[in-house]
């Protein structure tokens, strides 16, 4: 049986220099003197928080904090996966999977994870603990990227399942948002007998009858619709490029830390509770962390390359039968209405979120522990 290695975020000064470098030698392009964000990244805001990034932003305390938590790699079916590995010092802990997506990573769970695997020290109970697991998906992060085609959400559900079961977590819960939410549903449906229960944060649904899409759903769903269909008209461009052609631009983005940024944090503003000022929900620390991420790791063209295989390989669409949580955050891509989630789901426990975006871990870390916890106990109930 493989065993796993302990792993830290080790960084080389060389490759810091290096980024520095790039940095002081970005070649700005032109912007319209009357645009603001509805082209792209604004210039004016990437200038800043560039200029942050190079002379404010200490990766070497970020890795001080991305090293707080227990880290590994685990070599099996010819790739090395990177994950946290935190356990809860209470015996009763469930295990639970934790999956990101794009552009986001593990590092959106670090503010998280410490409330899952001893509630009580955030206002929970030790009723309510987990022992985590949160892998970084093939080819994000330091997890290996697979070397030929075939690597779309569910062969990785595949993965995850098969790690759970080399960490001795027979039976686990799931859960998940972006990617990770398509992985998780994957994971119910692949193996039911051993995953528990499923909670998602961006929940993918259809409605019982495509030919009456808005029954059962309340005018404020309605109007969610709505909202969430323009955002597919047009915010989507970048899931066309990176479906279709995500080599391309990865040698553009892999090269240039400035190119990285204005592709990520464009994400961020629009797909963040920030009122338009990524501030507000994502401090620009944190921001970086996850950019840096990416850059240090080089690991940005095989993420994008998920877009791809998911395009060349849909998956299985059926009703999930194990037991499972639903939380709709207000500033979501998609929020569908309640009915078309029973239709999907064996719906146990529903949430609303007053505040909150894609990126609901890393901006609502205590609200989303504390809905997980609700979700456990209605799981008992």
């Amino acid at each position: 049986m493989p065993t796993a290695k302990t792993f830290k975020v080790e960084i080389s000064d060389q490759a810091i220099a290096d980024l520095h470098q790039r940095l002081d030698m970005t070649r700005w392009p032109d912007q319209l003197t009357d645009a603001g964000w509805e082209q792209g990244t604004e210039i004016g805001y990437l200038k800043e928080l560039v200029a942050y990034w190079r002379h404010g932003f200490d990766w070497r305390a970020q890795e001080l904090k991305l090293n707080a938590l227990d880290q590994f790699t685990l070599e099996f079916d010819g790739l090395r996966t990177h994950f946290i590995h935190q356990r809860s010092p209470h015996a009763n802990a469930q295990p639970l999977l934790l999956n990101h997506g794009w552009p986001g990573s593990v590092v959106e769970f670090l503010e998280l994870i410490p409330r899952l695997v001893e509630p009580e020290k955030f206002g929970g109970r030790k009723e309510d603990a987990f022992h985590v697991v949160a892998p970084s998906l093939p080819g994000y992060g330091f997890s290996e990227p697979a070397h030929e085609s075939g690597m779309h959400t569910r062969a990785i559900a595949a993965r995850h399942i098969e790690l759970m079961r080399l960490l001795g977590y027979e039976r686990f819960i799931c859960q998940g948002g972006d990617w990770g939410a398509m992985i998780t549903r994957q994971v119910a449906d692949l193996a039911p007998e051993r995953c528990e229960a499923i909670h998602l944060n961006m929940v993918l649904a259809a409605p019982a009858d495509a030919n009456e899409p808005y029954a059962n759903a309340t005018e404020a769903e309605q109007q969610r619709l709505e909202q969430d269909a323009q955002i597919s008209r047009d915010g989507m461009g970048y899931y066309k490029i990176q479906a279709t052609k995500p080599q391309s631009l990865g040698y553009a983005l892999h090269d240039s830390p400035v190119g990285l940024c204005a592709w990520i944090a464009e994400k961020f503003q629009r797909w963040t509770d920030c009122d338009g000022e990524i501030r507000n929900a994502v401090s620009w620390d944190t921001l970086l962390t996850n950019i840096s991420w990416y850059w240090f790791s080089g690991s940005i063209t095989s993420s994008m390359r998920l877009y791809y295989e998911h395009r060349q390989h849909k998956d299985p669409v059926r009703r999930i039968e194990v037991p499972t949580g639903a939380a709709i955050y207000p500033v979501e891509l998609l929020r569908p209405p309640r009915a078309w989630v029973e239709a999907s789901y064996n719906l146990v426990h529903w949430y609303e979120a007053d505040s909150g975006g894609h990126f609901a871990a890393l901006e609502k870390p205590q609200a989303f522990a504390e809905d997980l916890w609700r979700f456990r106990e209605a799981l008992r109930g």
